[in-house]
């Protein structure tokens, strides 16, 4: 009898208990579904859109291949504007820039490579366009322009890129000094990401130091 009524009590107590919290409970359970819910409708509209964004990236890589630049510019606008923050869009700037040099639109190539240069994230694709942005600038007359670019630029996979570009900047502005510097640094790298038969040409292209300065006392 006592086992009875410790059960019925047992009973009661949990209808007390859940007439107090079952509705918390209730509530717990049905935030936890509803964030449940809500990760994995983030994570599947995460995927289609990325999945719709490589699918317009496709078609720019394809118009670039094909050299049609108008059907190029359309794909990528229509990229950039419906998923301007993806890393689609940043790869087809890469690509517009190398169509638009093909064409002789150095200064189109120019813009895109600085657009890219201008989104947020990105970095590994924002030091690709500096040194291609630097190769244009190079080609167009601006050493100047490069060294704003470059200078300060600290990346250890790029470098050596960077030092190389550096180097052909301070020789176009006749600091032949700091080319030396700079091409010596390109060279130093332990796995080599330039073309080192290239810049040891270059370091023997640069004039011989500097005589001494005329008035100085050479007799000796």
């Amino acid at each position: 009898m006592d086992d009875l009524l410790s059960e019925k009590e047992q009973i009661e107590k949990m209808r007390t208990w859940w007439s107090d919290y079952g509705l918390y409970v209730i509530g717990g359970v049905v935030l936890g579904a509803a964030i449940l819910f809500g990760i994995n409708y983030y994570q599947t509209q995460k995927v289609e859109t990325e999945i719709a964004a490589s699918v317009h990236y496709d078609e720019v890589a394809e118009h670039v291949v094909n050299g049609d630049l108008d059907a190029a510019e359309a794909s990528a606008a229509k990229l950039d504007s419906e998923f301007g923050n993806s890393t689609y869009a940043a790869q087809s700037k890469l690509a517009m820039s190398r169509l638009y040099m093909d064409r002789n639109r150095d200064e189109d190539a120019a813009q895109a490579l600085r657009e890219l240069l201008e989104t947020s994230g990105f970095e590994n694709l924002k030091h690709i366009a500096r040194v291609r942005l630097a190769k244009i600038l190079l080609y167009q007359g601006k050493p100047e322009d490069v060294l704003s670019l470059l200078e300060g630029q600290a990346n250890a996979a790029f470098a050596a890129r960077y030092a190389e570009e550096l180097g052909d900047a301070y020789v176009a502005l006749g600091r032949y000094e700091e080319a030396r510097a700079s091409y010596q640094a390109a060279l130093g790298e332990a796995q080599p990401t330039v073309d080192q038969g290239l810049i040891q040409l270059k370091l023997m292209d640069l004039p011989a130091a500097a005589a001494a300065t005329p008035g100085e006392d050479d007799s000796e």
